[in-house]
């Protein structure tokens, strides 16, 4: 009889506990709880190239469809210190929410204090996954030179010399390079006979892809772990005179780019679902700040620790070639506006 007395005392107790739980929770929708003034801010580096036109439309029309403001901070280049003594004075404001370009590990201890001060951050398109980041959002980085290598390796029937373009060092790009390694492997008559530095400029990148050609006669063709790669070999293939025998594949969708793909210079590119990766970011942050604290995976989430964001947010990659290069063309137009 004790033991009943015991049990039935502590299921009154549980339940009194959620019924106080419940009603803390906000009422209405969620866009009713969601606060107008609320301001999410993206922080990012190499900050004057057009691959953001289209992350910088997907996330001001984010916060329209979401109803917060939202802003952009960037910088021209990529000093992982200047970089984070960026991100740390965006945080001092005090923001809703951060989504930071995921440029390399450095940026841990920046995101750690912000998740610290209760500012939830999510990395985008490159991870920092040392970090207490609640979400990366992106396109697998492997994964984007692993479907750009198999693509490629079809178009050019199994076979051939074969260059790469990349920024030797950096997490992002190390990721994209492994994946067309790892696809050409399944190729034993594709040779990877050099790699590329570009350092993200598109006159190094000429260059580079100058001194390839001229120590490689034989080459048949240059992939890229992004669109100044693909842009500086164009260049180089066409002051050498090559152009139609040595193939190009690309990686994201600069105008540039795109009008090499319509006039045949470049066979095709792989794309990021670019335009949507920070309409996630947004959304991530505002379950964060607006739904997680009260559903109820536990009576009392913050006190558990629970985490009820996604880990990871993988976006879709899809392809570029003459057959649909028009629609890429237009929406960059469109991102202008």
């Amino acid at each position: 009889m004790q033991k009943f007395f015991i049990t039935v005392f502590a299921l009154v107790l549980l339940l009194a506990t959620l019924t106080c739980y419940a009603a803390e929770m906000p009422k209405g929708t969620l866009q009713s709880m969601i606060n107008p003034d609320d301001e999410y801010v993206v922080v990012c580096v190499l900050d004057n190239i057009e691959y953001w036109n289209a992350h910088r439309y997907g996330w001001k029309k984010a916060g329209e469809l979401w109803g917060v403001k939202t802003s952009w901070t960037g910088m021209p280049g990529f000093d992982v210190a200047e970089m984070s003594n960026m991100f740390d004075n965006v945080a001092a404001k005090n923001p809703a929410g951060i989504v930071v370009l995921g440029w390399d590990p450095g940026l841990a201890p920046s995101i750690d204090r912000a998740e610290e001060a209760g500012i939830p951050v999510v990395t985008f398109s490159g991870d920092v996954e040392n970090s207490k980041r609640q979400t990366w959002v992106g396109s697998n980085q492997h994964d984007l030179g692993f479907v750009g290598g198999t693509k490629y390796a079809e178009l050019i029937g199994g076979k051939g010399s074969v260059a790469i373009l990349t920024v030797p060092g950096n997490e992002m790009f190390d990721g994209r390079q492994a994946g067309f390694e790892d696809a050409f492997k399944n190729y034993p008559e594709i040779d990877v006979v050099a790699i590329g530095d570009t350092k993200a400029d598109q006159a190094i990148a000429v260059q580079a892809a100058a001194d390839i050609i001229t120590a490689h006669p034989d080459l048949t063709g240059f992939v890229c772990t992004d669109s100044t790669g693909a842009n500086g070999a164009a260049t180089a293939v066409a002051e050498a005179g090559m152009t139609g025998k040595i193939g190009l594949l690309g990686l994201d969708r600069d105008t540039d780019l795109l009008q090499r793909i319509k006039e045949g210079t470049v066979t095709g590119s792989i794309v990021q679902d670019d335009v949507t990766m920070l309409y996630w970011g947004l959304s991530v942050l505002i379950t964060s700040r607006y739904y997680a604290p009260y559903a109820m995976l536990t009576s009392d989430n913050a006190a558990a620790r629970a985490k009820l964001t996604p880990n990871k947010i993988n976006c879709a990659i899809n392809f570029i070639d003459k057959s649909n290069v028009d629609y890429y063309i237009a929406a960059n137009e469109e991102y202008l506006k």
